[in-house]
């Protein structure tokens, strides 16, 4: 009977353990998105995404799995079998951060292009119905503005409907929006012609080895401006509570003579 009775308190023991260990494993933080979010290899540094960069603002309750592809639109992503890849390893209590208009906007590519009201929204009610179908949690990400400034000095808008898809898209389903557009317009327009080319890829010939000639980027970032965009998306998804409490860290910026805020 003794014998009995330990055995009973040991294997409530061991799923109690289990159960614990279970509960604290770190929540997948999915990324699907184009260049701006893409992880880039040494050779191409300072070049750097987003995506690449927002490892740095959680804590070790979550993961980030960048899926991002340089070059994808919402319908190559599905093309390229690329949301599939995200499926078969997403699970229920996950996240998934869907980002795209960049590419979706190339109406000379029919592999790639769509339209705002239509096939785009369609293209992300797919990642939006299938990863809900994993029991994952799907957050919709406006595409992140580009460096083109107008004569004023203020940044001028480049993804035409886009955005506006999206946002109606994430009220019409209930998903949670983090609306990069508008925050990296602001973050933008505060930092101003000169103080933007330290965000995107700008580097004169010979600062760097792996653009011996230079460059003149206004679409992808180096590594402050990747940084501080991740901040953005970081910023948010804590303020509206989207992640477990306790997920995201350093969230706010830095102060600087600059930014004494």
């Amino acid at each position: 009977m003794r014998r009995a009775f330990l055995i009973g308190l040991v294997t409530a023991a061991l799923a109690v353990t289990a159960a614990s260990a279970s509960a604290a494993a770190p929540v997948q933080v999915f990324v699907a998105g184009d260049s701006t979010a893409s992880t880039y290899e040494a050779s191409l540094a300072p070049r750097t995404g987003w995506g690449q960069a927002l490892p740095r603002f959680v804590t070790s309750n979550a993961v980030v799995v960048n899926e991002a592809l340089s070059g994808a639109s919402s319908k190559s992503f599905v093309d390229l079998g690329r949301l599939d890849r995200i499926l078969s390893r997403i699970k229920r209590g996950d996240y998934l951060l869907i980002s795209f208009g960049h590419n979706d906007e190339k109406k000379e590519d029919p592999a790639r292009y769509t339209e705002p009201s239509t096939t785009y929204k369609s293209y992300l009610s797919q990642y939006i119905d299938k990863s809900r179908a994993k029991g994952a949690k799907p957050v919709l990400v406006t595409p992140v503005e580009r460096r083109r400034f107008t004569s004023a000095g203020t940044i001028s808008p480049t993804h035409g409907a886009y955005p506006a898809a999206m946002r109606q898209l994430a009220a019409a389903k209930g998903v949670p929006l983090v609306d990069l557009t508008a925050s990296s317009t602001a973050l933008f327009n505060r930092a101003g012609v000169e103080g933007t080319k330290k965000y995107f890829l700008h580097l004169k010939a010979g600062q760097s080895p792996n653009y011996p000639n230079g460059v003149e980027d206004n679409t992808h970032f180096q590594t402050a401006g990747a940084v501080e965009v991740a901040r953005l998306v970081a910023t948010t998804l804590r303020d509206q509570g989207v992640l477990p409490p306790g997920s995201i860290r350093r969230a706010q910026q830095p102060k600087s003579r600059n930014n004494p805020a």
